[in-house]
C-alpha cells in the first residue's frame, strides 16, 4: 500500500484531499526495491503538490513535490526558501548551531563556500586518487578469493569512510561506533533516539575539536581553525557546524549509493556484463546510478507565504525535495525506470543551484574507483543463495546488507 490515513494533526490551510501518509518515508526496512515499485506509484498516483504527513523524522509533515521543474524552481529561491536549521538537527538537542554550510543561506553561504570550495575542488580531490585506489584494491583483496562477501560490512562501509575519517584524522577503530549514530541519526523514525545520537556525535566532535585547537595537526579539522569570512576567523560554533557536516555527510552517503548500484548489478547480469566490456561507460553509468538511486530527501523551510500550483504554503512549511523522487520523473526523463549508461541526463542527486553538494568530486571519484577495481577483481557476481535483499526507504534509502557471491 503506497498509502494510508494519516495520524498527526494537519495544519488548517492544507486542504483534507492533499493529505497523505507514504510508505516510502517510513524508515522501515521493505521486501521490494523502492525505484522499481514505491517511485513510480507516486508518479502515477500523486499530483505536483501533496502534503505528507510523514516527510520528517519522527512522522512530522511537510510538502512534497514529485516534479524536478518544481524542485529546480525552489531550489534556485532562497530568498523565499531558506535552509537555516532546516535538518533540526541543534534543535533537537536545545543548541542553535548550524551544519555549515548547509543550513546557510545567502550572503553568508556564499562566504562560507569561498573557504570551503579549494580544498574541494577537483584538481584537489584529484591528489586522493592514488589513495582511493589503493583502498579500494586493498579491500576487494581481503575477499576476491573467498568466493563471497557481505557486501555493506566488508566493503561500502568501509572504501568512503576511511577516506572521511583519514581526512578528519579520526579513529579507525572507532568506526561501528561512528556508524552506529549515524544509523541512528538517519535510518530511524524513533525520533528520540535520533535526538540521542546527536547528542553523542556533538559531544564526541567537541572533544576532537577542543583537543585540535590545543595540539593542532596537519589534518582537515586543524586547517578549520584558518578558515575566514568576513574578515574574521571562523568562530567555535562555525567550526562545529562544519565538521558536523563532514561527519554526517562522510559517513553515510555514498555508501547508500554503492550498496543500491551493486545491488542492482547484482540482479541484472547484463548490465554487469556491458560495463566489464567496455570500462569507458562507468563515468557516465555513475551518472545514471546518481540518477536513478539517489538516496536522499532534503528540505527547505518556506521564508514566507508562497503559493505552488494555486496552493497556499505558509511561513515555516517544510516543503521536501526528494531526489530519489526526482530521478524517476517521466515528465523530465525519458522511460525514467530505464537504467541506460548512455543517458547523459542531468540529475540533481549531488544538489542543485547553489548548494550543490561540497564534496560532490569526492564522491564521484569513489564511486567510479570501487567499480573500477571491483569489476576488474571480482568475477560475475550474483545475490547469495538464500538471500532476500531487504531495502530501507526513508530520507535515506539503503540497502542495510547485502550478501553477494561468485564463481572462484
Amino acid at each position: 500500500m503506497m498509502a494510508s490515513t494519516p495520524m498527526r494533526e494537519i495544519p488548517e490551510h492544507v486542504p483534507a484531499d492533499k493529505v497523505v501518509t507514504l510508505d516510502f518515508f517510513k524508515r522501515e526496512n521493505v521486501d521490494v526495491c523502492p525505484q522499481e515499485t514505491m517511485l513510480p506509484e507516486i508518479h502515477r498516483s500523486l499530483p505536483p503538490l501533496t502534503w505528507c504527513t510523514n516527510i520528517f523524522p519522527g512522522d512530522q509533515g511537510g510538502w512534497l513535490l514529485t516534479k524536478v521543474e518544481d524542485m529546480h524552481k525552489v531550489l534556485r529561491d532562497p530568498d523565499d526558501y531558506t535552509k537555516n536549521g532546516m535538518g533540526k538537527f541543534a534543535q533537537s538537542i536545545g543548541e542553535d548551531w548550524l551544519v555549515i554550510p548547509t543550513e546557510t543561506d545567502p550572503p553568508e553561504h556564499g562566504e562560507y563556500r569561498k573557504a570551503l570550495n579549494p580544498f574541494f575542488a577537483p584538481q584537489k580531490i584529484a591528489k586522493m586518487r592514488d589513495e582511493l585506489h589503493e583502498r579500494a584494491i586493498r579491500l576487494i583483496d581481503e575477499f576476491k578469493d573467498q568466493g563471497h562477501c557481505e557486501f555493506v560490512d566488508d566493503f561500502s562501509a568501509k572504501f568512503p569512510i576511511f577516506i572521511v575519517l583519514d581526512l578528519l584524522g579520526l579513529p579507525q577503530e572507532r568506526m561501528p561506533e561512528f556508524l552506529e549514530w549515524e544509523k541512528g541519526i538517519f535510518h530511524t523514525n524513533d525520533y528520540e533516539l535520533r535526538t540521542r545520537s546527536v547528542r553523542k556525535v556533538v559531544d564526541y566532535l567537541n572533544e576532537v575539536i577542543a583537543d585540535r585547537r590545543a595540539n593542532p595537526g596537519d589534518d582537515y579539522i586543524s586547517g578549520i581553525f584558518e578558515y575566514e569570512i568576513n574578515g574574521r576567523k571562523w568562530n567555535d560554533k562555525e567550526v562545529f557546524g562544519h565538521c558536523f557536516n563532514l561527519f554526517i555527510g562522510g559517513l553515510d552517503t555514498v555508501t547508500s549509493l554503492m550498496g543500491n548500484i551493486f545491488a542492482y548489478l547484482a540482479r541484472n547480469p547484463d548490465k554487469q556484463q556491458e560495463l566489464r566490456d567496455d570500462p569507458k561507460k562507468i563515468v557516465l553509468a555513475v551518472e545514471e546510478f546518481l540518477r536513478f538511486f539517489a538516496p536522499v530527501s532534503v528540505f527547505r523551510i518556506a521564508a514566507k507565504e508562497i503559493e505552488i500550483h494555486g496552493q497556499k504554503i505558509m511561513p515555516g512549511d517544510y516543503v521536501g525535495i526528494s531526489t530519489p523522487i526526482a530521478g524517476l520523473d517521466p515528465d523530465y526523463y525519458e522511460e525514467p525506470g530505464e537504467v541506460r549508461f548512455d543517458r547523459k541526463a542531468p540529475h540533481i542527486s549531488l544538489g542543485f543551484g547553489i548548494h550543490k553538494c561540497l564534496g560532490m568530486h569526492l564522491a564521484r571519484m569513489e564511486l567510479q574507483t570501487a567499480l573500477e577495481h571491483w569489476l576488474k577483481r571480482v568475477p560475475p557476481f550474483r545475490v547469495a543463495e538464500g538471500f532476500d535483499i531487504k531495502y530501507h526507504v526513508g530520507n535515506i534509502t539503503h540497502v542495510p546488507k547485502l550478501e553477494l557471491a561468485w564463481d572462484v
